[in-house]
């Protein structure tokens, strides 16, 4: 029996910690959420795109977003240059989901809506605490999680472009090769690793949220 017996996925061990995040983003990630493969295949319902990109937009649109209240928390100094270039990047991202929000029109009538609200400001609020923790990879991981799951959202948001003439925006986020090098240098201790996962985990578990809640209003209209 190997060395891995018994060792889940995710956990520190002979994996990089960055290894170990694109287990979880597969398993956790966007694509593992059947309303995410809805909205990219064929032609999704006008009304689910336009849902979908009202609720990306209030939880990722308003300055400052999660990685810049990562970069301003400095609490890895050695990933500040990384965290500076996705920062900048996701700037471009903010913008990109503010031309996409006017284009939709109007957040479609939908059963709940004060409900709906109040999950969006617990999905701010959570994203809020994960940048601000003082646990060492902890933001860090939060980060190379939404960069890395932001790869299969941009899928949403360029099809919504697509559908109502948008013109799609370049990417101008680190590359995964330069986020894969410093998470997997950041994560050489097995407790730093195990900060890295769990941050990772929960931007992972917000966005799933995040789906299942824009899943439960495409439902209430009538619109799955």
């Amino acid at each position: 029996m190997g060395s891995n017996a018994g060792r889940q996925d995710g956990e520190p061990g002979e994996r990089s910690a960055w290894d170990a995040l694109v287990l979880l983003a597969d398993a956790d990630g966007s694509t593992a959420h059947p309303h995410y493969a809805r909205l990219i295949a064929g032609s999704p319902g006008q009304r689910n795109l336009s849902d979908a990109v009202h609720a990306l937009c209030a939880v990722h649109g308003d300055h400052p977003d999660m990685i810049a209240d990562v970069l301003a928390n400095a609490v890895q100094p050695e990933a500040r240059d990384w965290l500076a270039i996705a920062a900048t990047g996701f700037v471009d991202e903010r913008a990109y989901l503010a031309r996409l929000t006017a284009a939709v029109g109007p957040l479609p009538s939908t059963p709940g809506q004060a409900e709906t609200e109040s999950a969006l400001v617990g999905e701010r609020h959570a994203l809020e605490m994960l940048a601000r923790s003082e646990r060492r990879g902890c933001a860090t991981g939060a980060v190379a999680a939404l960069l890395q799951d932001w790869r299969s959202i941009r899928r949403v948001l360029d099809v919504a472009a697509d559908r109502f003439g948008v013109a799609v925006a370049p990417l101008t986020l680190p590359s995964e090769t330069d986020t894969a090098a410093i998470i997997a240098e950041l994560g050489t201790s097995p407790g730093t690793q195990r900060a890295i996962l769990f941050g990772a985990q929960q931007l992972f578990a917000q966005h799933r949220g995040l789906w299942s809640l824009l899943e439960a209003r495409s439902s209430a209209r009538g619109d799955l």
